[in-house]
């Protein structure tokens, strides 16, 4: 059995402060935009595109590429991006193709017109990693773990991980990734002994 620890990242919240100020791009964060045909822009050309806006700062790669080689914790998306978050997101802040967390088609809703989203009850995403991390130490960001939507699931989840070290490290989408958020991964997993460096 792999006892390696994980580090699941997600993409908006943590990384794309999707809540911050819409009219003031945070301080070291670059614009990117992705459009309903699957295009990606960046500079100049997001101004030339229609599609959902996206921020990500360059320097949240380092960090948390430093913060897997520091705690020997293997870096994973978990993401509603899924695949796609290693053809764009991580190019744009500078982190390797990184193992990919996959989500039930099923709890995928169709609005019309070719539009998708996710059930918002949030099953689909705590039980599903639950059965990947299955006993192994885990660090999760995310900006959902508060929300009460997901009350049962997390529950559930909660249930499952009792026995398994889990540290659930809450981000607010206004903000993105902070400081002390990589402080706590690292204080937490300096309990946990010296596991083989993954990322």
């Amino acid at each position: 059995m792999n006892h390696t620890g994980l580090l699941l990242i997600d993409v908006d919240g943590p990384l794309n402060p999707y809540a911050a100020p819409p009219h003031r791009r945070p301080r070291g964060f670059e614009t990117f935009r992705y459009t309903s045909s699957g295009g990606w822009f960046s500079g100049r050309q997001t101004r030339k595109h229609r599609g959902m806006r996206v921020w990500l700062n360059p320097a949240h790669g380092t960090a948390l590429l430093d913060l897997a080689a520091d705690t020997g914790l293997q870096l994973m998306w978990c993401t509603t991006w899924q695949h796609e978050a290693n053809t764009h997101i991580g190019p744009a802040i500078g982190l390797p193709r990184l193992p990919v967390i996959e989500f039930p088609e099923e709890d995928l809703l169709s609005y019309g017109a070719g539009a998708q989203g996710w059930r918002r009850d949030g099953n689909w995403k705590w039980a599903t990693v639950a059965r990947y991390a299955a006993g192994r130490p885990l660090a999760w960001l995310d900006d959902d773990h508060d929300d009460p939507a997901f009350a049962a699931a997390r529950a559930d989840f909660d249930k499952q991980r009792l026995a398994a070290p889990t540290l659930l490290s809450h981000v607010d989408p206004r903000t993105g990734i902070q400081s002390d958020h990589l402080d706590r991964i690292r204080t937490w997993a300096s309990a946990l002994g010296t596991p083989a460096r993954h990322f």
